[in-house]
């Protein structure tokens, strides 16, 4: 063989390796970001794959799709170890980054599972195997044997993972309501909140109601979480004077639910959010951080 044939051979695999890359990057990065819950995380370690993949002697792999979910799972749970340490000096609550969900609903998985962020927060609380195992089964239909390989375990041992999650995960599953029930909460709520009416905000509210702002210090973000009817809808009350003067509020599907997007200048400076059950607003979820605010369009 010339060497401009061994040049030829090569191209076309690297050809070959980027076609079954690009198929499969959609699911990598849906994976990913569910594991990490930021965007920038998740697109890094779907870079470190394709390098690992460029890397990698690609005529012993028979399965490229499980070979790529094998090696981004198994950094993402290491990244989500070291993630936890880095979140104890972040300034105030932390949320996961609001992703647009409007062009690819369940965001490269098979279906919209482990999206929302009622679950997302709820999966925080998981280790990083569980959390591992519960979106490769749920969110793409992952059999057993293909998990346990991926998180080196045993069948078993999957199955019990993927069981302790879904047993965590019960209670904020079961109270999920349709999507327009929670779109008029949201709406609700903007219009009382932006009133300073702090009677009709109790009366949207659970009494166990809880308001977190992820600002990472950002001005008017609030740096702890605050808990309570009565006390959710007089912080709420308390600035309404000041906090929605000159935005425009704009819709968007964020992580498979409506949220308001607040716009000053042309710019989204905070994404709002609700999580309910019944008629009752259970959790007010505020991202004002700006390295935040980039994939919610």
């Amino acid at each position: 063989m010339t060497a401009a044939d061994e040049e030829r051979r090569a191209d076309a695999d690297l050809d070959e390796a980027v076609r079954l890359f690009a198929e499969q990057r959609g699911r990598l990065f849906g994976i990913a970001y569910r594991m990490l819950g930021t965007v920038s995380d998740a697109e890094d370690l779907v870079q470190e794959t394709w390098i690992r993949w460029q890397n990698t002697d690609r005529g012993q792999v028979e399965e490229p799709a499980a070979f790529l979910a094998t090696v981004i799972t198994r950094l993402s749970i290491n990244v989500l170890q070291s993630a936890r340490v880095k979140r104890e000096t972040y300034i105030g609550p932390w949320l996961p980054e609001p992703v647009s969900t409007q062009a690819d609903p369940t965001l490269g998985a098979e279906r919209a599972e482990a999206l929302q962020f009622a679950i997302l927060l709820l999966l925080e609380k998981l280790t990083p195997t569980e959390r591992a195992a519960y979106i490769l089964r749920e969110a793409f239909d992952y059999p057993y044997p293909r998990i346990a390989e991926v998180i080196s375990s045993s069948v078993v041992s999957a199955r019990q993972l993927v069981s302790r999650a879904r047993t965590h995960l019960a209670s904020a599953k079961q109270a999920q309501i349709p999507l327009p029930r929670q779109r008029r909460l949201l709406e609700a709520f903007l219009t009382a909140a932006r009133r300073g009416d702090a009677r009709e905000l109790e009366e949207l509210f659970a009494e166990d109601v809880v308001s977190y702002t992820d600002g990472n210090g950002v001005k008017l973000a609030a740096r702890i979480p605050v808990a309570g009817r009565v006390r959710v809808a007089g912080f709420v009350a308390a600035f309404s004077g000041h906090f929605w003067a000159g935005k425009e509020i704009t819709w968007a599907e964020v992580n498979g639910q409506p949220a308001a997007v607040l716009v000053e200048d042309g710019k989204a400076t905070t994404v709002v959010m609700v999580t309910a059950a019944g008629d009752e607003i259970e959790q007010l979820l505020w991202v004002m951080s700006p390295a935040k605010l980039g994939h919610v369009a």
